[in-house]
């Protein structure tokens, strides 16, 4: 009689598994297919939390140009950083404003191929001590923990491409400064230089307006249509400024993680959110840009979606008396969806570079 096949060792969940497996994977040998990368790289899960570990908690920075290309692009909302050895050069000079910071990896969501590429979303916490000078000024000796969440495009062991997205402002806060005080020391120091970031990013926003999501009805089950559920909210609650749809998505005990130390309960306080983004952006008009999800526990599941949003800040409130800007955001959420509603999300986008593109406005319009 033969022996059944042994089924395949299943792709590694970031979020339930303990961080001496991530780090030591067990089977060792393939899950999935992954043309070009490493042996010792099991699935594109296992690729992004090693390789981030060795970057920044071993401190082998010089492995920046091992794992990203030579050419790569990353995308932030402060503008595009080119290439493995400038990747290098910012890990290092991080690492001399906080020299202890970590970088620990809460989820990878995850889609792709070997041939087109795989795209990964790590939402990362990151916890840190000022203790040399940095962006900000000089050190101010405290510590801070905020979020990241990096979307990477990766092909034949390369980071090829990425998005990322750091909650600048929470940093702020958190080492006893006033956000809107450095974006007007950044908006000067782009003046001085010359630097055009309202132009640079107006591509971007045209982009955003072409892409508008469409509303949608909530799918029947949100686990296994991510991509209907996304627009769902993204058309319908975003673009449609239709918060009667909540209550459809969302579980009534949502925890909400945001930018700048919020931390919501419920929809109540969600919806509160809401209204003060679309009072002081009421043209707000967001893009679906990518969608991925992988399971959870059970039949829940986590999906991450990328986004940009275009609008002009046109009202009083949540950053600051309206200027008229022409804003651009670029920012990234992650859902996870129990019993077909959100129970829980984390979204991050750099608020301060919102500050920075309003107070920019305001010196060019002066």
């Amino acid at each position: 009689m033969m022996s059944a096949t042994p089924e395949a060792p299943e792709i590694t969940k970031v979020a339930v598994t303990d961080i001496s497996a991530l780090l030591q994977p067990a089977p060792t040998g393939r899950r999935m297919p992954m043309k070009g990368f490493d042996e010792e790289f099991v699935d594109i899960a296992d690729y992004i939390i090693r390789i981030t570990d060795r970057i920044w908690h071993e401190r082998r920075i010089d492995l920046c140009r091992a794992y990203y290309a030579e050419d790569s692009v990353i995308h932030t909302l402060g503008g595009d950083i080119t290439g493995a050895a400038t990747v290098e050069a910012n890990t290092r000079a991080t690492l001399v404003s906080f020299p202890d910071r970590t970088l620990d990896g809460d989820n990878v969501i995850w889609s792709g191929d070997e041939d087109a590429g795989y795209y990964s979303s790590h939402l990362i916490t990151s916890r840190m001590t000022n203790l040399g000078p940095s962006e900000f000024g000089p050190a101010t000796g405290k510590r801070a923990r905020i979020r990241t969440i990096a979307d990477c495009l990766c092909r034949e062991n390369l980071i090829v491409e990425e998005w990322l997205m750091r909650d600048n402002a929470a940093l702020a806060l958190q080492l006893g400064l006033d956000p809107d005080v450095i974006a007007k020391t950044q908006a000067a120091a782009d003046r001085e230089r010359g630097a055009d970031l309202i132009g640079a990013l107006t591509a971007w926003r045209e982009e955003t307006v072409r892409r508008r999501a469409a509303a949608a009805p909530p799918p029947q089950c949100p686990e296994t249509d991510p991509h209907a559920f996304a627009a769902a909210v993204i058309g319908g609650v975003w673009n449609e400024k239709n918060l009667t749809l909540l209550p459809e998505a969302f579980d009534f005990r949502v925890g909400a993680h945001l930018t700048a130390n919020r931390d919501l309960y419920g929809t109540v306080e969600y919806g509160e959110y809401l209204s003060a983004l679309f009072a002081a952006l009421p043209d707000l008009t967001a893009s679906i840009d990518h969608v991925a999800s992988v399971p959870y526990l059970g039949d829940a599941r986590d999906v991450a979606v990328r986004w940009s949003i275009a609008a002009t800040h046109s009202g009083d409130g949540l950053f600051g008396p309206a200027s008229g800007a022409p804003l651009y955001i670029l920012g990234a959420t992650h859902w996870r969806i129990i019993n077909g509603r959100v129970r829980e999300e984390w979204t991050v986008f750099d608020e301060l570079a919102v500050l920075r593109q309003i107070e920019t406005y305001r010196r060019s319009s002066s």
